[in-house]
């Protein structure tokens, strides 16, 4: 028995002829377990507004790039006034702001029923849904009326789900008020607000005001499950965290595990390692060596709340939050495109080596991945690895084919970020002041297919590749493409060409590579071209053909003979297309990626041409 799963995507000028390949049934190399993974950056409202499924934005009152602290984006009802404090009791050393909600000084209310209170928008809009929705609200001060806790639509004022929360909020401790929302109704568009209101008679503060929707697998402080089930879908097998930013206050490490257990895979955690960038023309700030220590502790500290038991400090302190087992944790890499700013001299000289050393001394085991920007690994051959990021043109990656044929077998590599950003310019590069793609073309998805193939070449010395960034808020950004894009409406969400290219290239995995010969009178000079392909082997006797077209708009006859295969054995065919090289998968669009799936027979002349 064969399985084919190919990949034609034509683009561009045309050519016709035959391919005729003859695969071996061993002999090649092994592949990556990992091979096809994420990677998560907090950009783009990718986490906060994004797949961490907090509804409030802003529910504890804080920073902003301008401010320590801000009311922004909450509004007063009525006329009531909102005023950011810090109380002699804060809510926690971490959230020490709050909001004081009181009446104005006129007297006058918000209506007949003499009620005040704040509101939130959300995070560009609100979905309501016939749902459970879960929240919570901190309280300071003394108050034994009700609150009403309600989704309401920002313009026709409609109450879609509303309840009565008896108060016993005292002036000298925090109280928590929790409640849930069960709309029986869906909203007409998530232009919708969540009010908090109370009694115009009092002035009491209110902090961290949460609202979650159902999250996947129904987790507290979960994500939003349709953007978990887009990545779900492309069977991933690494998670990298956190991917060159920010943790939030909600969406932390003990989340990112959780997500790696949602999503059965293994994580890539990422150090930060003494760098950080002003932007990307001026230099980085860079940690002097003899004030690093503390961050290469912190970063043990950070293992060993991983990884140790409840017998240390900080494995303590995990058992302490609920999960006493640990977690386990393969692979570290030690920060993020450290060439950047300059910083690679530093990052050579005494950056990396202090990172390696200490966690290398105290686990043996985990592979450390440098992030200089090269093929080349600046650390020891077999206990380390490198980070490679490319960010080109399609044809710069459809060149890039062969790239890792004779990179040196003692460094694991790991694509840890990659992505067409600009259309092809007759042969000039990737233009840093240009502007980039909004979305994902289809002639771009083909020349990073080509690249991924050649990645499954050799995945003996490939770790795996994942695609960046992989989420964009439509409402808030600051970079594109992107792998899938959203807003508040769970229903408009977008799957790029790249996201369809992925999940088919990561759905259908081998084992191994298999050797081949190949006959090629579209390119005499080399067995590839417009075909880019690699065959491999699961189990003896089951192959995995995966092929991408580059180039032409005709289609490409293959002939292949799988050795051990007999006429008569069937097979499944999967081909992606699109209309045109220029095709996107855009925000309110149609999704223009066709696939198609059919049987095929091998020894059967109608298999021989496919395209």
């Amino acid at each position: 028995m064969f399985s084919s799963s190919l990949s034609m995507l034509p683009v561009l000028a045309g050519i016709a002829s035959a391919i005729n390949i003859t695969a071996s049934a061993s002999g090649g190399n092994a592949s990556s377990p990992l091979a096809y993974g994420l990677m998560f950056e907090d950009i783009n409202h990718s986490g906060d507004g994004g797949v961490y499924a907090e509804l409030i934005q802003n529910r504890a009152f804080q920073g902003n790039r301008e401010y320590a602290s801000t009311l922004k984006p909450w509004t007063a009802i009525g006329n009531s006034v909102l005023t950011l404090q810090n109380t002699s009791i804060p809510l926690s050393s971490a959230l020490p702001t709050s909001v004081n909600v009181r009446a104005s000084s006129n007297g006058t209310s918000y209506n007949s029923t003499g009620k005040i209170g704040l509101s939130n928008p959300g995070w560009w809009g609100i979905n309501v849904e016939p749902q459970t929705y879960t929240g919570s609200f901190w309280v300071l001060g003394s108050y034994k009326g009700n609150f009403t806790a309600s989704l309401v639509g920002a313009s026709s004022g409609e109450v879609f789900a509303s309840i009565e929360i008896p108060s016993n909020s005292t002036s000298d401790e925090w109280t928590e008020f929790p409640f849930t929302l069960e709309p029986s109704t869906a909203a007409p568009d998530v232009k919708n607000n969540f009010t908090i209101e109370f009694d115009s008679g009092n002035s009491l503060n209110f902090n961290l005001i949460s609202l979650f929707p159902p999250t996947y697998n129904n987790r507290p402080n979960g994500n939003r499950p349709e953007l978990v089930k887009a990545l779900k879908d492309l069977k991933p097998s690494f998670f990298r965290i956190p991917g060159g930013n920010n943790i939030t206050d909600g969406l932390g490490l003990i989340e990112y595990m959780n997500w790696c257990t949602d999503l059965e895979v293994e994580p890539i955690l990422g150090i930060w390692s003494g760098l950080y960038l002003n932007d990307y023309k001026t230099p980085a700030n860079v940690v002097p060596e003899e004030d690093l220590q503390p961050y290469v502790d912190d970063a043990l500290n950070e293992l060993e709340f991983l990884l140790g038991d409840t017998s240390t400090t900080y494995g303590a302190l995990r058992a302490s939050l609920g999960y006493p087992d640990p977690w386990k944790i393969n692979y570290v890499e030690v920060g993020n495109e450290d060439n950047l700013g300059g910083g690679e001299d530093t990052y050579i000289a005494y950056r990396w080596p202090m990172f390696y050393n200490a966690i290398h001394a105290k686990y043996p085991d985990i592979l450390i991945i440098s992030s200089a920007q090269d093929l080349r690994s600046v650390g020891a051959p077999h206990t380390s690895g490198t980070d490679f990021h490319q960010y080109l043109r399609p044809d710069d990656f459809a060149v890039q084919f062969d790239l890792f044929d004779n990179a040196n077998r003692s460094y694991p590599i790991l694509l840890g970020e990659y992505a067409v950003i600009q259309p092809n310019a007759n042969g000039a590069p990737v233009d840093w002041d240009a502007e980039k793609l909004d979305f994902g073309n289809w002639v771009g998805a083909v020349g990073e297919a080509i690249y991924l193939l050649g990645m499954e070449r050799n995945g003996d010395v490939v770790l795996g590749a994942s695609y960046a960034p992989g989420f964009q808020n439509i409402n808030s950004f600051q970079w594109t493409p992107d792998l899938i894009t959203f807003n508040a409406d769970p229903s408009k969400t977008v799957l790029s060409n790249s996201w369809h290219q992925l999940q088919l290239l990561s759905t259908n995995r081998f084992n191994a590579t298999v050797p081949f010969t190949t006959t090629n009178s579209l390119n005499s000079s080399s067995p590839f071209g417009p075909a880019f392909y690699v065959i491999g082997v699961n189990d003896p006797g089951k192959y995995v053909f995966k092929a991408a077209i580059y180039n032409t708009t005709e289609p490409v006859p293959f002939s292949i003979d799988f050795e051990g295969v007999n006429a008569g054995a069937t097979g499944t065919l999967t081909v992606l297309n699109a209309p045109d090289g220029n095709s996107k998968n855009v925000f309110g669009g149609e999704d223009l990626v066709v696939k198609t799936v059919s049987n095929v027979i091998a020894g059967a002349e109608e298999n021989s041409s496919l395209c």
